[in-house]
């Protein structure tokens, strides 16, 4: 009866056209990374496009065939609550980016485009260093959104403009 169930649930599956998700590839064979080198982020974005194995990253920006240009990052603390003494009980974590693509002569593209990420996560301040290990967690996994994102936009872009 589970054999049964179970080859259903692949013919269900494969019926509905699900598939996992492969390699990304990219119109582009080479790509200049505003970011530095010490950038958690931009070690992981130029990790991930190493992965897919196509796509060269240089480190001189005139020789790309595309430059992704970075227009802001930013990590901030919001407060959503606060308890009957006034301390703060619960807030958001914001993780925001903003870039483009271009062409090394400027031609766009990819138009600016802005990503924010929100986490929202309790305090207690019994257990301070803990909620800040968490933060840095969250941070971390907001930043692997991130980079799985931007890796999905530049697949899609359209060089032939």
């Amino acid at each position: 009866m589970k054999k049964l169930l179970l080859l259903q649930l692949v013919f269900i599956l494969s019926a509905c056209g699900f598939a996992l998700r492969g390699p990304v590839s990219f119109p582009f064979s080479s790509l200049y990374i505003a970011l530095p080198d010490a950038s958690p982020l931009g070690g992981e974005l130029k990790r991930q496009i190493r992965a897919n194995g196509k796509t060269e990253i240089l480190s001189a920006p005139d020789k790309a065939q595309v430059i992704l240009e970075v227009m802001g990052e930013s990590r901030e603390k919001q407060i959503l609550s606060l308890n009957s003494q006034g301390r703060v009980r619960e807030y958001n974590l914001l993780y925001t980016f903003s870039f483009r693509l271009r062409s090394p002569d400027g031609r766009e593209y990819l138009a600016p485009a802005s990503m924010q990420f929100k986490r929202t996560v309790t305090f207690n301040e019994s257990q301070v260093l803990a909620k800040e290990a968490e933060d840095a967690l969250l941070y971390r996994d907001m930043q692997t959104d991130l980079v799985q994102q931007i890796m999905r936009r530049l697949s899609v872009v359209k060089l032939d403009q």
